[in-house]
């Protein structure tokens, strides 16, 4: 090897070190939003009750919660906690959550999006051709289902209504059959392969759509939960997408501005304080993380943590 290759592969190696320790800190990649996903208000004829024997609106909001955990997106609000800010707050004594209710209950879990809705249909049709001895079908029947919810993606920052749309799905089949419609179900497996679970199944896949359209909108947002000298402990972890090394700015929080006509939430005035580093992902298992003051001071609990 001659003298001129070593020297270049040693010049490379130098400026990969330079480069290396004047590189800019990690900036954070794709953060998972919070999400709180409220009990749907079954406006139905409540003949139909999961396998659990949950009404249908509570199933169907946990059917949505599901997928949400299994989508990878989202950080999910266990329903446990959604419920006792609901009591602690007397609110959603009525049963129903309007998006007032449900932006205060957010702000409360410090979550982005609130999901709240009703269903309006659930339930199937059975029509069949030919004729019936004693109940019975003798030629090939069709059985129909219809799923309807109205749903709303709610801005718990400001209460502003993301999106609101009524989702309905249907599903059929076709075949020779001596039974009525199934209405009472086993297990999940039986009430998957049935008409109206599989229309359930389009419905919740479809409200998955709207949300990850609508979400890119919301900025990820996390809170200080600890001071202790040069050491910030954020409310969020490995288990939202943060890793070490990622670099958040801290917002002191201003006042509310709320619109006068409309009393929604604007924001609020908040004022950029400073901004502090990962250093450990792993606090309580991945649900918060330990972090180093760079700059700026006066860092309180429950300001914001922002990525930019």
């Amino acid at each position: 090897m001659n003298r001129r290759l070593i020297f270049n592969i040693a010049l490379s190696l130098a400026l990969l070190l330079i480069l290396a320790a004047i590189a800019p800190a990690q900036s954070p990649k794709a953060l998972k939003k919070r999400v709180a996903v409220f009990a749907f208000e079954d406006k139905t004829d409540h003949t139909w009750h999961w396998w659990t024997g949950q009404p249908v609106g509570q199933g169907m909001a946990d059917m949505l919660v599901t997928e949400l955990v299994k989508s990878g997106k989202y950080k999910v609000i266990e329903r446990q906690e959604i419920d006792k800010i609901l009591s602690e707050q007397k609110m959603g004594q009525t049963g129903l959550v309007t998006p007032e209710s449900a932006a205060k209950v957010g702000q409360l879990l410090g979550v982005e999006l609130a999901i709240i809705g009703s269903v309006t249909e659930f339930g199937h049709k059975k029509s069949d051709t030919g004729g019936r001895i004693k109940g019975f079908g003798l030629g090939v029947s069709s059985t129909a289902a219809t799923v309807g919810i109205d749903v709303r993606f709610i801005n718990t920052n400001t209460g502003e209504i993301l999106a609101a749309d009524n989702v309905r799905e249907e599903e059929s089949k076709k075949g020779l059959s001596v039974s009525t419609p199934q209405v009472d179900f086993k297990n999940q497996n039986d009430f998957d392969e049935s008409v109206v679970g599989k229309a359930t199944r389009k419905a919740i896949q479809k409200i998955m759509t709207m949300l990850d359209d609508k979400s890119v909108a919301i900025p990820w947002e996390g809170k200080i939960v600890i001071v202790k000298g040069n050491t910030v402990i954020i409310n969020a972890g490995a288990e939202a997408g943060i890793q070490v090394g990622d670099v958040f700015y801290v917002y002191s929080k201003g006042e509310d501005l709320v619109d006068p006509d409309t009393g929604l939430s604007l924001g609020s005035l908040d004022t950029k304080i400073g901004s502090i580093q990962v250093t450990n992902n792993n606090v309580g298992n991945g649900k918060a993380s330990q972090c180093n003051i760079k700059e700026g001071s006066g860092f309180q609990k429950g300001y914001s943590v922002r990525i930019q």
